[in-house]
């Protein structure tokens, strides 16, 4: 049965919805009508217009002095003696009379039918010669037709293929950067609608005042950042952020990812970072903006490739390069984005490049409040909805997260048919974000939904007994998510950024309360507890190993992990001690989890009647809100955590 755990991070990847260079009112040249495709000449359109005009002119010519009678007719003016000359050809007859026909021409061609021509050619007395047609037209075009098809097929795959890719102008201009260029009216993004991140927010006003005035800037002989590195777990408002910069210096703006520099041929994208700095210097002062920097400044070596032959390290190189070689008095500031900066290239993060990191972090409750507030303002909220009381349910939530969370209200508000969104289409949002969709076509049987209404309230009644545990909101036996039979939803109330051992303890009891009331109530445990145990276990192998809260271990670590800068710790860490070390690991990490066991199954027996009732109530009600489990949660003696002098703590 799962329970409440931290959501997951929403990238935040949007990019300004208007066509490039479209803003009306610019007093200055539009930087994307600058940078427009030039048209280019090609030798196969001025063959081709050739070709077409010789055979235009070979049609006009005979149109105009050839004139086409039937055989008959030839028959006829030739016993009448007309025919003063015949060419013959394959299949034509050619020939020149005496007297112009009715047309005014002199000159006829007709096709040939009767075998002994000749001898009656003779006959009459008429000069007559025969000559092969000539094939080189049709034999040129024989050769040409099929090539120029087939490289008209190809150039418009080649265009098609440049389109999709965001190049344009062909296989000739894949060298050239990608980059989406917006001026200030397109980003349409500015300091107002950003919130949650005041910090790094002023660290940027001062680019923004750069841009706008560079003299005044640097009078004191101060010069700006060439590169600010921003950092922060997805979902954050990076890319927000940056647009927020371009639209408050009303500069151009070039947007482009990582991942866009580098393609399957060699040195593309070199020639991409070069022309990007090169169209940045000629619409100076601009803001460039690298979305994704991990995809193109991981650090060499860590790759897999052969050296500096890499093409992504050729690319890495040319953007080193690039960031030496320009001038920040120039108006030309850099911005990056990653949430993985610990796998970038040191020589990227050095002075004198990127010199300045601002970190993004997930927001507080004030700036979930703050968050929460910009995105109400886009829906229609009803009386009594409280933003403050629904940032302290969204502890961990991202500015991703909380935009997702109000849309996914609204679109609950309407399939209700409300006229306002409510604060119960809120609680509802949070639900359905960390514990899943209700699977309310996935029955139970009276037996399953026995076992999991004794689960979930074992959970939630030790929660209540123990100090230091997360407030229960809900307890559900409704299916959600994927395997989930039910689930207790904790949240705390508070950002924590410090836990404490006894508060680490009590989390161990609380997860093994599911598993102690099933065996306290039918003598035998089910697969329902899968998640809690494998939890309850890496919860404690970290507070034997990194946490070092086992007095017989010492004060001491024992895996090193490569913990990300953002991330959590890596699933294969380092180890670095002897087998007894990890017996001894392993019996401590035993010890707590079993004492954590006891504790819920002591707590639990104490209060069977109130497991009874409550579980019975929640067979009935399918759900219990936090306001109804509170009555059962009186009849609960709290009990404080086993200090370490007691000696309960793993020895």
């Amino acid at each position: 049965m799962a329970r409440e755990s931290d959501p997951s991070n929403v990238p935040d990847r949007s990019r300004p919805p208007r066509p490039e260079g479209k803003g009306p009112g610019r007093s200055r040249q539009d930087p994307a009508a600058a940078i427009r495709e030039r048209p280019r000449f090609h030798m196969a359109f001025l063959m081709l217009a050739i070709l077409g005009v010789i055979l235009l002119r070979d049609l006009w010519t005979e149109m105009q002095s050839v004139e086409q009678i039937p055989f008959s007719e030839f028959e006829k003016l030739l016993d009448e003696g007309q025919i003063s000359e015949v060419v013959v050809q394959d299949d034509l007859i050619r020939g020149v009379v005496k007297k112009p026909l009715d047309g005014g021409k002199k000159e006829f061609v007709t096709r040939r039918v009767e075998a002994d021509l000749a001898d009656r050619l003779a006959e009459k007395g008429v000069d007559f010669s025969s000559r092969p047609e000539s094939t080189f037209l049709p034999t040129l075009l024989s050769w040409l037709v099929p090539i120029a098809l087939f490289a008209g097929v190809w150039m418009w795959m080649t265009q098609r293929m440049a389109k999709q890719m965001g190049t344009g102008g062909g296989l000739l201009s894949i060298g050239r950067s990608k980059a989406k260029v917006y001026v200030e009216t397109d980003t349409q993004v500015t300091f107002a609608d950003v919130a949650g991140v005041d910090e790094a927010k002023a660290e940027l006003e001062e680019v923004v005042d750069f841009l706008k005035d560079p003299e005044s800037h640097g009078r004191l002989g101060a010069r700006m950042p060439k590169g600010i590195l921003l950092v922060g777990p997805p979902g954050t408002g990076k890319t927000l952020l940056a647009r927020a910069v371009a639209g408050e210096a009303g500069v151009a703006f070039f947007s482009i990812s990582g991942s866009e520099f580098v393609e399957m041929f060699v040195g593309v994208g070199a020639a991409r970072v070069r022309d990007l700095f090169e169209q940045a210097r000629q619409h100076a002062p601009c803001i460039i903006f690298v979305d994704e920097l991990d995809a193109l400044g991981r650090a060499r070596g860590a790759q897999g490739g052969f050296g500096g032959h890499d093409e992504k390290e050729q690319t890495l190189n040319q953007l080193l390069v690039e960031l030496d070689g320009f001038d920040p008095r120039a108006g030309i500031v850099l911005l990056a984005a990653t949430n993985r900066p610990e796998i970038l290239d040191p020589a990227l993060l050095r002075a004198g490049r990127f010199d300045r990191h601002v970190l993004v972090d997930r927001p507080d409750r004030g700036g979930r409040t703050a968050i929460l507030r910009v995105h109400m303002k886009k829906v229609k909220i009803g009386q009594g909805v409280d933003p403050d009381a629904i940032a302290a349910l969204t502890p961990g939530f991202t500015g991703a997260d909380l935009a997702n969370l109000v849309n996914e209200a609204a679109l609950g508000a309407t399939r209700r048919g409300a006229a306002a969104v409510e604060s119960g289409d809120f609680t509802s949002a949070i639900e359905r974000i960390v514990a899943g969709l209700e699977k309310r076509s996935r029955l139970l049987s009276p037996r399953e939904r026995e076992i999991v209404a004794h689960h979930e309230m074992g959970h939630a009644l030790v929660a209540s007994a123990l100090p230091g545990t997360d407030p229960v909101h809900k307890v559900s036996i409704i299916p959600r998510g994927i395997g989930a039979l039910g689930y207790t939803l904790q949240r705390p109330t508070e950002d924590r950024y410090l836990v404490t051992r006894q508060e680490m303890e009590s989390k161990l009891a609380v997860l093994q309360g599911g598993r102690a009331a099933e065996l306290l109530i039918f003598g035998q445990a089910s697969t329902g507890a899968a998640d809690d145990l494998a939890r309850a276990t890496q919860l404690a192998r970290d507070m034997a190993t990194r946490y070092a809260m086992v007095p017989a271990l010492g004060n001491a670590t024992y895996e090193e992990t490569r913990e990300s800068f953002l991330g959590g710790p890596s699933p294969l860490p380092d180890r670095r001690h002897s087998e007894e070390t990890a017996r001894e690991i392993d019996l401590a990490v035993r010890r707590i989890v079993d004492d954590a066991f006891e504790r819920a199954h002591s707590i639990l027996t104490r209060h069977r009647d109130v497991l009874e009732a409550s579980a019975a109530e929640l067979q009935e009600r399918e759900h219990l809100e936090e306001g109804e489990l509170a009555r059962f949660f009186e009849k609960i003696d709290r009990h404080a955590a086993p200090s370490d002098e007691a000696g309960a703590a793993p020895r």
